[in-house]
């Protein structure tokens, strides 16, 4: 029999992302978020949510662009850090000693120490209640080598992305490979 556990966020996993923005004076600030994911195949498009008074909120406003940098496991603390300190208050790129370098075809930064960056032009909005949800066409995507496989794709175990247990707050690598999309379920 099942428990219930009543409404809360609970979705395992959630993915970490580190959302990058430029603030009204080109100051560079990046916030570590796991409300977010896939909404659309064509565009390709992602979606983000972050609350109204956070600092990346302003930022998503009046740039209309944002980066998503996926970090490894090697780059957790950094992107705890990024999620736990506004930067209305401190700069964070300065004290993690990480490097924002201007992406190529958005208004926006991108980490240049994480593996995986997601260029996104902001094209809709919905306010959702103590989130709102900002929605991004992929502009481009760009990735270390070194984490690229077949086809020159993403390898996730190349990648090492991390993931995050909004209930537990804890965060994990990802685990074994199990099998085949569209193809296990076959017979």
């Amino acid at each position: 029999m099942k428990k219930s556990l009543g409404a809360k966020t609970l979705l395992y996993p959630a993915p970490v992302l580190v959302i990058g923005t430029y603030d009204v004076e080109g100051k560079a600030n990046a916030m570590t978020a796991s409300w977010g994911g896939i909404c659309c195949s064509t565009p390709p498009c992602l979606a983000v949510s972050v609350r109204k008074a956070t600092y990346t909120y302003g930022n998503l406003i009046a740039q209309k662009a944002f980066t998503i940098n996926i970090p490894s496991e090697a780059q957790i603390k950094a992107a705890d850090y990024f999620g736990i300190v506004s930067g209305k208050n401190e700069d964070k790129f300065k004290t993690s000693s990480l490097t924002p370098v201007k992406a190529e075809f958005v208004n926006a930064p991108y980490i240049k120490e994480f593996p995986l960056v997601i260029e996104c032009r902001l094209i809709q909005t919905f306010e959702i209640g103590s989130h709102t949800q900002f929605i991004g066409e992929v502009m481009d995507i760009k990735a270390d080598e070194s984490v690229l496989g077949e086809g020159d794709v993403p390898d996730i175990e190349k990648l090492k992305p991390v993931v995050f247990t909004p209930v537990s707050r804890n965060y994990y690598g990802i685990g074994r490979f199990v099998g085949k999309a569209f193809s296990i379920g076959k017979g």
